[in-house]
């Protein structure tokens, strides 16, 4: 995939993520977009280490189920992180 085609990618698992997951998630457009990139990298590493398929065409529903796996895995991650970092700040 193209470097433009990742971020599109990127964006939209990112939203499909937030969207999925209950509960008010940080961060607008850019948070979306840093989130769902490195989730579409996290998900494709794990579904071509555990299943034999990655994020290699843009049109294909493997794609963006590794995508949106991995946006979602990124938000539960990042969730308890700042999710600790508050509950020490008070």
């Amino acid at each position: 995939m193209g470097f433009f085609a990742y971020l599109i990618l990127g964006l939209l698992a990112g939203a499909i993520a937030k969207l999925i997951l209950p509960g008010k998630q940080a961060g607008g457009l850019i948070g979306t977009l840093i989130i769902g990139v490195i989730g579409a990298l996290l998900g494709g590493w794990l579904g071509s280490a555990l299943f034999g398929v990655g994020v290699d065409s843009f049109f294909e529903i493997s794609t963006w189920l590794c995508a949106i796996g991995g946006s979602i895995i990124v938000l539960i991650v990042w969730g308890l992180i700042t999710g600790r970092s508050r509950r020490a700040a008070r």
